[in-house]
């Protein structure tokens, strides 16, 4: 349930937690199962207000506001519905926020946005909803608001914090229109300021208050960029901004813009050009990854630190000498081996909401005067963790068998010799533009803590390194995927970092079809496999599972696994049951809807039919991936006892 607790009683009431662990020297498993009870703070534009997502422990979640100078008792608390969470929330006056819903479909994946926008004081007072779905039941404008059947989305405000907002926005009726509205959020009144015909458009607002550029995900499935001229859009050619081009906003003066750019597909970089392509200048150079951490400015928003996708993120300066990259430099310095994250400014500048985290721990947020250099700590995201207890996370590179090179990142266990340890494979989902990063994992420090090296590798498909190397794993769900992973334990074992009798793989999501398809394609190298909400069927996607209800769905579904029904069967896990040769674990939410269960009982069935031996754990009402604390705490002493039965005891 949710609790009205202050921000610094959290803290102190679970700090406790971490001092038991430390006693024990093994983190009991409740600290790797629970939720974080306060995340994602946004500071109001006149810096006396912060606005938090609080989540309970029973799938209930809340936006709360806390007065700056009073962070013991909240100012209001605006309650969801069930596994309906403020996914993202913006304040537009300095007294009034817009709450885009989403819902939670699972642990393993971020919520989704339902397209409906709500509004609120930030006392509570004056709740409107804005647009979707039920805007004739609960908004203040019901009576002509019939038509909004459909998605909204927050995209963007203007410089001026006035209460005003940008809104793209979808009819469920059509597919060949993206429209844009200037909503004024405080009176629900929207004014229509772009459209093009084509739908899934994300819109770019100039300065002067207009639609500039209109891009996405076609329903094709391709990638498109519009200029707008005059009354009309043209389309952008690769000559003109690259095989991959995403503009960001304009620059102060109104006469650019600020985007990730690649000329030919590779890893992106940051560049100011002018609108029409010409005038490029590079701000931040791409490396191994893409620029993919911007640090900006107080307005008018300037970007002055990058950092890399790739490796340990460390901060880059176009500009040393510009204030904000020596304030960054020098919060830096105060947090050795963390990376700094420049949240939001109050509108005159005077007052930062900065974020602190790493590979150790989930994160920490700051308020600091910019003026006096005055700083308040404000929260832990898990204050039950003890960084001091935590593994370090070691971003490395290997070369594929075909010559590609791929980061691997290494969670090696506290304390004992980082050679031949008994090793978890673990694949992420996706899997095509999810990535694994250097910062805090639950899972890999789970494993950690119970003395097994981790290895995730970012295989081709991952995101983080441009186009081309995501397109790569277009189709190659069972080819150039499973390779890559498979590569990345053989380079584990040549190292000496594993030990080669001692290795099994666990997977969520594709993470879970993985850890059933890589003992198919390399027999003999694992010794289990855990596939936990996994996806068993290719083919079984486009009957049942919710990505297949649309047509930009059904269309990513083609380009990304293919359609022919023999390919989808040759690399599916199910109907290749017969060549398993490791214990298997299945682990499974009954009302899952991104991988219904109609996969689980497939892959069951197909062992059942092969005289496999298999082990389950299965949860009525959990979806894609477990949510309650104690189902949670159920999943992680059963990995636990699955491994130590197959590979033995962690080191």
């Amino acid at each position: 349930m949710l609790k009205q607790v202050g921000l610094a009683l959290c803290g102190a009431a679970l700090g406790v937690c971490a001092l038991a662990a430390d006693a024990a020297n093994l983190i009991p498993v409740d600290a790797f199962a629970r939720h974080p009870a306060i995340s994602t703070p946004r500071l109001s534009p006149d810096g006396q207000y912060l606005a938090v997502r609080m989540d309970g422990d029973d799938g209930a979640h809340a936006l709360v506001v806390f007065k700056v100078s009073d962070l013991s008792h909240p100012v209001s608390m605006l309650r969801m519905p069930k596994y309906d969470v403020p996914a993202n929330f913006v304040w537009i006056s300095p007294t009034r926020l817009i709450i885009e819903k989403g819902h939670e479909y699972g642990s393993i994946e971020k919520p989704s946005l339902t397209g409906e926008i709500l509004a609120t004081d930030y006392d509570g007072t004056n709740q409107d909803y804005l647009f979707g779905i039920d805007a004739v039941k609960y908004g203040r404008r019901a009576s002509t608001r019939g038509s909004d059947r459909g998605w909204g989305f927050y995209d963007g405000q203007p410089d001026q914090t006035d209460g005003h907002f940008y809104m793209a926005a979808e009819s469920w009726d059509s597919n060949s229109q993206s429209s844009l509205y200037n909503v004024d959020g405080v009176h629900n009144i929207r004014h229509l300021i772009g459209d093009i015909g084509v739908s899934g458009m994300s819109f770019m607002v100039g300065k002067d208050g207009q639609a500039h550029y209109a891009f996405g995900r076609n329903p094709a499935f391709d990638y498109v960029v519009y200029h707008r001229q005059g009354s009309g859009w043209t389309p952008l050619t690769t000559a003109q901004v690259g095989i991959s081009f995403d503009p960001l906003q304009s620059t102060p003066d109104g006469k650019g813009v600020y985007a990730q750019y690649s000329a030919d597909g590779g890893p992106s970089s940051l560049v100011s050009m002018a609108e029409d392509g010409s005038d490029r200048r590079q701000i931040a150079p791409a490396g191994f990854g893409s620029v993919a951490y911007i640090e900006w400015s107080a307005k008018p928003e300037q970007p002055f630190a990058t950092a890399l996708a790739t490796g340990v993120p460390e901060p880059r300066y176009p500009d040393p000498n510009a204030p904000m990259a020596k304030l960054h430099r020098a919060l830096s310095l105060k947090f050795p081996g963390s990376y700094v994250h420049f949240v939001n400014f109050s509108d005159d500048g005077s007052e930062l909401l900065f974020g602190v985290s790493s590979d150790r721990t989930p994160g920490t947020y700051f308020l600091i005067n910019t003026r006096t250099y005055k700083v308040q700590k404000l929260f832990d995201v898990e204050p039950w963790i003890d960084p001091a207890q935590m593994a370090e996370r070691r971003p490395m590179t290997f070369t594929a068998r075909d010559g590609t090179p791929i980061e691997a990142i290494l969670t090696f266990p506290r304390g004992v010799d980082p050679s031949n340890l008994p090793m978890v494979l673990m694949p992420h989902g996706g899997p095509i533009g999810i990535r694994d990063d250097w910062f805090y994992d639950g899972d890999a420090q789970f494993l950690a803590n119970r003395g097994y090296l981790v290895l995730q590798v970012n295989f081709r498909g991952s995101g983080g390194r441009g186009v081309n190397f995501q397109q790569a794993g277009f189709r190659q769900w069972g080819g150039a995927i499973q390779n890559d992973l498979i590569d990345g334990v053989k380079w584990a074992i040549a190292q000496k970092f594993a030990d080669p009798g001692r290795i099994c793989v666990f997977g969520a999501s594709f993470g879970g079809y993985s850890a059933l398809m890589a003992p198919i394609r390399a027999p003999g190298l694992f010794k289990c496999a855990v596939g936990y909400a996994g996806v068993y069927d290719m083919a079984l996607l486009y009957r049942k599972g919710d990505t297949r209800q649309s047509e930009a769905g059904r269309n990513a579904m083609r380009a990304i696994m293919g359609a022919d029904e023999k390919d989808l069967d040759a690399n599916s896990p199910d109907k290749l049951a017969d060549r398993i040769d490791v214990p298997v674990l299945l682990i499974h939410g009954e009302d899952d809807q991104r991988a219904p269960f109609a996969q689980f009982k497939a892959m069951t069935a197909a062992l059942d039919a092969a005289h496999k031996p298999y082990q389950t754990l299965v949860k009525p009402g959990e979806g894609h991936g477990f949510y309650s604390e104690k189902d949670n705490i159920e999943l992680l002493d059963t990995l636990q006892a699955f491994l130590e039965k197959y590979i033995g005891k962690g080191r």
